[in-house]
């Protein structure tokens, strides 16, 4: 007889100390991001939030997020980084999670999630429509971004350096990695 699934009392029931996803009924559990995981997700956060997330400098029109539940049928997923065009979500709701899929992600890559991020949520966010997923590997400097093309993602960019970029969706403002990374 298989093993059940598991269940959001189980993602419920783990320690503090790590994040919890369910993902096609397996229960992940991951220790809390290292502190250059940590860098890269609160500085990437923080350089979209100008631009995107309040206009300034750039076009506006984000909700930027750290770390939103995101539950999506029986799966829950929590990306490092999200957004969602305001149109699609013009008011932040006063809950613990959401249901809308996000337009974009970002994981940034650690040892312990690499596998995870890769190939248990990489076709949760396909099929749940996420129309931009960036995964950012601070020990390789690399950001790879993909689009959502006919329901599957294709990559857009592989940059590796810390060589300024743009990168869909938020080209209309260039990103200094070398800050990204750490390195300032």
């Amino acid at each position: 007889m298989g093993k059940k699934p598991a269940t959001y009392a189980d993602l419920e029931a783990l320690p503090e100390h790590v994040v919890g996803e369910l993902v096609a009924g397996e229960l992940y559990a991951s220790p809390r991001p290292a502190m250059r995981h940590a860098v890269v997700s609160s500085r990437l956060g923080g350089e979209l939030m100008g631009p995107f997330g309040r206009g300034r400098g750039g076009p506006g029109g984000w909700v930027i997020l750290d770390e939103p539940e995101l539950h999506f049928g029986d799966d829950v997923l929590v990306p490092d980084v999200a957004g969602w065009r305001k149109e699609r979500m013009p008011v932040v709701p006063d809950t613990a999670a959401t249901s809308l899929a996000p337009d974009w992600v970002c994981e940034v890559l650690s040892p312990s999630t690499r596998t995870l991020d890769r190939e248990a949520k990489l076709p949760v966010y396909a099929r749940e429509g996420v129309r931009h997923v960036w995964l950012m590997d601070p020990r390789t400097r690399t950001l790879e971004v993909f689009g959502l093309r006919d329901g599957r993602y294709t990559g857009l960019l592989t940059h590796v350096g810390a060589a300024p970029i743009r990168a869909e969706p938020f080209d209309a403002v260039e990103l200094d990695l070398a800050f990204l990374w750490g390195a300032q």
